[in-house]
């Protein structure tokens, strides 16, 4: 079943047409960070470690789509950075992660994955943990995210977004040594 869905959202507009769409406009109503009761993908869901237990929350994000606007300089001189747009050295994803990890402090975050776009806004839902629940204490699998370590994973670039963002998902890729 994985598979099918997986198989959808390679092109989601395409695929998905008025059901995506009508997501969307009703997405748009609600606010920036929503508590949901299952994941929208559940194929990506569980690729990133998503069970359907209790300790596991999924929150849907929205970001604003473009580069980040500086405030305008409103008087005196014109400092030589003084440019209005600049870029992030972070992913949307990563922007959104840190977000929801403002919104639930108690928890911690998993990982995250993309869920739509319009002209103005793009989705993502947070796989979220609590790791003060009994049921993730027991699991073998998880319990590693009950570590104090883990504490502020989305801020200290420890999830899979802030990882790629800083280079370090393909080991293979830009680790080995120039020959000479």
């Amino acid at each position: 079943m994985h598979k099918y869905i997986a198989k959808l959202w390679r092109k989601p507009m395409e695929n998905l047409g008025k059901v995506q769409k009508d997501r969307l406009i009703k997405w748009r109503e609600e606010g920036t960070v929503v508590r949901m009761d299952r994941p929208t993908r559940l194929d990506r869901a569980r690729s990133l470690g998503y069970k359907s237990k209790q300790g596991f929350i999924i929150a849907r994000v929205r970001i604003k789509k473009g580069r980040r606007k500086r405030p305008k300089v409103s008087g005196g001189r014109v400092p030589k950075k003084s440019g209005r747009y600049f870029s992030l050295n972070t992913s949307k994803q990563a922007v959104a992660e840190r977000k929801v990890s403002r919104s639930y402090p108690n928890l911690r975050v998993l990982n995250s994955y993309y869920v739509g776009e319009d002209g103005t806004h793009k989705w993502f839902e947070c796989i979220l943990v609590d790791p003060n629940h009994p049921v993730i204490k027991k699991d073998r699998n998880i319990k590693w995210i009950c570590s104090d370590k883990q504490k502020g994973r989305a801020f200290r670039g420890l999830t899979s977004a802030e990882k790629k963002s800083r280079g370090l998902r393909n080991k293979g890729k830009g680790s080995e040594k120039v020959r000479q």
